[in-house]
């Protein structure tokens, strides 16, 4: 919407962000540190504002970092935030964040996604949650809400299925109003066509405490609560647009059934595009594994966690296992980051 708008110039811009956040000329301007006549003449296009005003007039308006660098080529200036691909050099330190938290989190579900809902890494928890998922949900580039919400995804598990459904409905519905992606709108309807599974009888959401998810999964009756961490002062857009998402044990008999999958469970895996298997997370090897040290429980935990890593090519239908070597026993707990994800 707003990129249709930028040939016209900068003005229709900010007054469509301004009526979005619900603002009035004269808060605007107070936020910016201008007037409203100015800003009005700015909306209209009879003035030019400054780059520093645009940058204020951003701030104001809490836009987000690739629609900042819209407004800017709008004013005729050049854009100012750089997008780097999640794989490049440059963020290895974002990646090795990414791999750190979400290990830290093993055994229960954590994952990290763009601004589109695309999961870009995961868990060795999350894969065990998604292993009664259909296999072409789980085709990179992965989507969060095609995997809850499709009737072939999680929702066929989950109890309080229409309370759950509205929730993610309305996180994302929220997600798309504040960054203003024609991609989150579409996702948004298309999600809102799908419908409560009708064999699955609704239970209220929350508890006096958080609000859960109460679902069947890992030969359980699980009931899960979520966090969302984001990266502050990002000034890379990459960085801006990922959020990090773990899910906690809302009862003893979640947690004892995500400890117990992680040493008995083999998750199904995912697939790339043609088969190809995912790239997994940089592995951590002590000096004594390297040199092929270590005794026979070291051995049997590592043959152990080999297992647990088999993935399924999904193009060939045919199991291939990565068969890792002495040391990498604790590999299991990493991350998992997804090729073929995409950004519009």
């Amino acid at each position: 919407m707003t990129a249709a708008k930028a040939g016209q110039g900068v003005g229709p811009i900010i007054r469509e962000w301004r009526r979005r956040r619900k603002l009035s000329q004269n808060e605007l301007a107070l936020r910016a540190d201008t007037s409203a006549r100015h800003l009005s003449f700015v909306e209209t296009g009879r003035s030019t504002p400054s780059r520093a005003l645009l940058h204020r007039l951003a701030d104001g308006l809490d836009v987000p970092l690739r629609q900042r660098n819209t407004l800017l080529v709008a004013a005729g200036y050049s854009p100012q935030y750089q997008e780097t691909p999640l794989d490049a050099p440059r963020l290895q330190v974002v990646r090795d964040a990414i791999e750190r938290l979400i290990a830290a989190h093993s055994p229960y579900p954590a994952l990290a996604v763009d601004v589109d809902e695309n999961i870009v890494a995961m868990n060795l928890g999350t894969e065990l949650l998604l292993r009664d998922v259909s296999p072409r949900l789980l085709v990179p580039p992965v989507n969060l809400m095609r995997v809850c919400l499709h009737p072939e995804g999680l929702v066929r598990q989950v109890v309080n299925v229409e309370d759950w459904r509205n929730h993610l409905l309305g996180r994302l519905y929220r997600q798309s109003v504040y960054s203003g992606r024609e991609s989150l709108r579409a996702l948004y309807e298309e999600m809102s066509a799908y419908g409560p599974a009708t064999a699955t009888e609704s239970q209220d959401l929350a508890d006096p405490i958080v609000a859960c998810v109460h679902m069947h999964g890992l030969g359980a009756e699980l009931r899960l609560f979520s966090t969302v961490t984001t990266f502050g002062a990002a000034t890379d857009i990459t960085v801006a647009e990922l959020s990090l998402e773990t899910m906690h044990p809302a009862d003893p008999g979640t947690a004892e059934a995500f400890l117990a999958a992680t040493f008995t469970g083999i998750p199904r895996g995912l697939a790339g595009p043609a088969g190809d298997v995912v790239s997994s997370g940089p592995l951590r090897v002590g000096a004594e594994d390297q040199d092929g040290g270590g005794d026979a429980a070291d051995d049997e935990r590592d043959q152990g966690g080999a297992e647990r890593r088999r993935v399924v090519g999904g193009g060939r239908g045919a199991e291939r296992g990565e068969e890792h070597g002495a040391g990498e026993r604790d590999a299991d707990r990493g991350a998992t980051f997804l090729r073929g994800v995409h950004r519009s």
